[in-house]
């Protein structure tokens, strides 16, 4: 018998895999964060400026709440067809969306139509975002040694961050090179078509990686859909507490805070702080999930989320007032829990499931999961400062984090759950 496919796959062409896909859909959501203004501009020009921002993450949000549905779809299909046959489906959906992103006639041009088109460009990207970063999670960690999961699979967590980094770098250039009249007008869309770029390098990339020996077991056993995933209702509740804070968190600090700052006397210099912050988040991804590997996910999560709910406090109010330097500091503060959390919740997250429909039920939780916590980040928190004040958005972040510690709290160590077994 000769020696499966999957068993002679390098260490590096599995991790840049599940790095180059992300890479790709986290940076245009990144880019339609930091020009959600510009956007509301475009597609919403007789609103507020207020209102416009609201709209503006409103759709934003729907990309996360259309998670859930291609979750499911394409779940299914790393289920049942592989787990390298979804990886391509997702990049080439995400890819061809985020180009007619990047072309859609303004509110000027074709009237309500627009809006209407951006909506539906967000949804098929939540769509496809829906089972690329968590199918890429399930295929880098079944590929990984059981004693480097947390830093193998950090390479997925790590292509969400080369992402936001090339957005802000994007937003950084275009801010300091044009001026506002011309980034409102077709500025903005630059990033969204250079992107096209790494969709192609991303999908021959994937279309040469061999599927995992856990994929091919999954494919062949074919377990029924609906009964699984009431089955896998409490790893489904344990997803919830350990992802949550993170990516409320994150989308607060990376995004809406960000968004918030640019459009002063100092916008490009809050842009360039983010970026040279959001490296800090790329070295402690790794560091999180090499970590993880020696002491134990659960115990650093605890740890991370106890650490994470206490510096919102201090950094928040830091990055929504201070000067460009004092944003900085409260970004790094935030920077090195978030980026720790999320370099190891991947392995940790796909040790909990089991087998038989682990990217479907696990897609669905992580996709609503951030639906509710990470894509409704900048929709909430302005509501909030608009209703209560500048420091609401923190309270509101430190909720998920006490949810997260009693969530996680009475579960047991994951490092050396077997991925290989429907139990």
């Amino acid at each position: 018998m000769s020696t499966p496919s999957h068993a002679r796959q390098s260490a590096v062409r599995t991790a840049l895999a599940g790095l180059i896909g992300n890479v790709l859909e986290w940076f245009d959501f990144a880019v339609y964060g930091y020009f959600a203004s510009d956007i509301g501009k475009q597609f919403f020009p007789d609103s507020s400026p207020t209102a416009q921002q609201l709209k503006t993450y409103g759709v934003f949000a729907l990309g996360f709440l259309a998670r859930p549905v291609g979750s499911i779809v394409l779940g299914m299909i790393g289920d049942r067809v592989g787990r390298r046959a979804l990886l391509t489906i997702s990049i080439g959906l995400m890819g061809a969306a985020t180009l007619a992103l990047g072309l859609l006639p303004n509110h000027a041009q074709i009237g309500d139509a627009a809006p209407v088109l951006l909506i539906v460009m967000r949804l098929i990207q939540g769509f496809s975002l829906g089972g690329e970063f968590t199918g890429s999670m399930v295929y880098t960690t079944e590929l990984a040694s059981p004693r480097l999961r947390g830093l193998i699979s950090s390479s997925t967590a790590a292509g969400t961050t080369l992402g936001f980094i090339l957005g802000s770098a994007s937003a950084w250039i275009i801010k300091e090179t044009l001026d506002p009249a011309q980034i409102a007008s077709w500025g903005w869309r630059v990033p969204f078509v250079a992107s096209v770029s790494l969709c192609i390098a991303g999908w021959f990339l994937r279309r040469g990686i061999h599927e995992s020996e856990a994929g091919e077991k999954a494919a062949a056993a074919r377990g029924p859909l609906w009964p699984t995933l009431v089955r896998d209702w409490r790893p489904m509740v344990q997803t919830f507490g350990i992802v949550a804070l993170t990516n409320a968190a994150y989308y607060f600090t990376f995004t809406f805070a960000v968004d918030t700052r640019k459009d002063g006397p100092d916008g490009a210099a809050f842009l360039q702080a983010n970026t040279l912050c959001l490296f800090v988040v790329l070295f402690a991804k790794p560091l999180g999930g090499w970590l993880s590997d020696r002491f134990g996910r659960r115990r650093m999560m605890l740890v991370l989320t106890v650490i994470t709910t206490g510096v919102v406090f201090v950094a928040l109010p830091m990055m929504l007032a201070g000067t460009a330097r004092t944003f900085a500091v409260g970004q790094i503060l935030m920077a090195v829990p978030l980026g720790m959390a999320l370099g190891l919740q991947g392995a940790m997250v796909v040790e909990i499931f089991p087998l038989r429909a682990r990217v479907t039920s696990m897609s669905l939780a992580y996709s609503m999961t951030l639906a509710l916590a990470g894509g409704t980040a900048g929709l909430i928190s302005t509501w909030l400062i608009a209703t209560f004040g500048s420091h609401a958005p923190e309270f509101y972040i430190a909720i998920y984090g006490v949810l997260g510690f009693a969530i996680m709290w009475p579960m047991r160590e994951t490092n050396a759950n077997r991925l290989d077994v429907d139990d």
